[in-house]
């Protein structure tokens, strides 16, 4: 970190290669398939970061144009909606002339406009509940998509709390991403539907004459997405890559909420106080408690940035031809982070990482996903209660 003395916030454990877990059901992919909106988003080919990182190739996952929303979290969304309603009214769970089940959510960001989205083509009513520090724009896409919006004081966490409490209404269900004791379910059906993105991956890079890359980033706020990348790469004939080593797994947070890279320092699921920063739909204080046992065995390594690293790999990105949002843009800041600068041999040898190396960057949002963008790191306004 240019003008710091600290140490990089950096965790690693190389034997997490060796951990194996049943791999997630096939499900969600057969759903996504069949809507008529469905496309795999783009495995794009960076030459130039493979050359910065000393690596043979540089791919990158780019979610700026999944299912018509600029983010992957609608993969999550629709699969767990689909089946949630598939039970309510399918299976008896709906009593005649009850109203239609409304859909509940707390977000910073994506994930509220992609419940929302759902929401609004199945011709449901949704409310979201969203934190301090989200974007006003961000706010208005998701009402645009006509959901009621609350604006809760405080962090993301509280804004779970919430919403939660508002899903206790007897026409109401909670779609949430993130899990606690006694509500896993449905953030398990979440990470399912985040499978498609990775069995897409699979095919991209065979088509290139890759079978498994070396090493994954993935952009990390409650760890769902990263739980979906740990069950994918450690589960069945993918636990090995194509010389026969697993791929590294590392995960991105910001420095500001990086819950989950402290919870791995200490051995135990913690949480962190959490303040404002660009990368809006990474600020979450608390992980997945679902997610946290997977991350713990299977992570090989986690990273922390700054909002300055993610706003400068999101130009580089720009000026590669690829749209990015900070958020997104985190894997790659991280895979900087990790490989370059102070410590990078030692680093790079933790993950296993040479110069036959494949690298696959997760960009989960668009720049139109996230107005701070468009912003610098110092202007990122929170929104207050009206």
């Amino acid at each position: 970190m240019a003008g710091s003395t600290a140490p990089r916030p950096w965790y690693a454990r190389p034997a997490a290669r060796a951990w194996t877990c049943p791999p997630l059901p096939p499900d969600a992919w057969a759903f996504h398939t069949a809507l008529p909106e469905y496309a795999p988003t783009a495995l794009r080919e960076l030459p130039a970061l493979a050359v910065e990182f000393g690596v043979a190739r540089v791919f990158v996952k780019d979610e700026s144009a999944r299912l018509g929303l600029p983010a992957f979290k609608a993969l999550g969304a629709s699969w767990a909606i689909h089946r949630v309603l598939a039970r309510y009214e399918g299976g008896g769970g709906a009593a005649p002339g009850a109203p239609p089940l409304r859909l509940v959510t707390a977000t910073d960001g994506n994930h509220g406009r992609a419940v929302a989205r759902v929401a609004r083509r199945l011709g449901r009513r949704a409310h979201v509940f969203v934190p301090d520090g989200v974007h006003p724009a961000a706010v208005a896409a998701i009402e645009a998509e006509g959901a009621e919006v609350t604006a809760v004081p405080g962090s993301y966490d509280a804004a779970v709390r919430r919403a939660a409490e508002a899903a206790e209404a007897p026409d109401a269900v909670l779609i949430q991403d993130t899990a606690w004791e006694g509500y896993e379910e449905i953030p398990a059906l979440i990470v399912e539907g985040y499978a498609t993105l990775f069995a897409e991956i699979d095919a991209q890079l065979a088509a290139t004459g890759v079978r498994t890359p070396s090493l994954v980033a993935v952009p990390v706020g409650v760890g769902s997405l990263a739980q979906a990348a740990v069950t994918h790469y450690r589960g069945g004939p993918r636990a090995a890559g194509g010389d026969g080593t697993p791929p590294a797994l590392l995960s991105v947070e910001p420095e500001g909420a990086a819950c989950v890279l402290s919870s791995l320092r200490a051995g135990r699921l913690r949480s962190v106080p959490t303040g404002v920063t660009a990368m809006a739909g990474l600020n979450c204080g608390s992980p997945s408690a679902l997610a946290w046992p997977t991350l713990r065995a299977g992570l090989d390594a986690a990273v922390a940035v700054t909002d300055a690293e993610s706003a400068a790999a999101a130009r580089d990105l720009a000026e590669s031809g690829v749209s990015s949002g900070p958020c997104g843009a985190a894997p790659l800041a991280g895979v900087r982070a990790a490989l370059t600068g102070e410590g990078g041999a030692e680093r790079r040898a933790e993950l296993g990482i040479g110069p036959a190396s494949t690298v696959v960057l997760i960009s989960t949002e668009g720049a139109s996903a996230n107005p701070y963008a468009q912003e610098t790191p110092a202007a990122t306004p929170g929104i207050r209660p009206s």
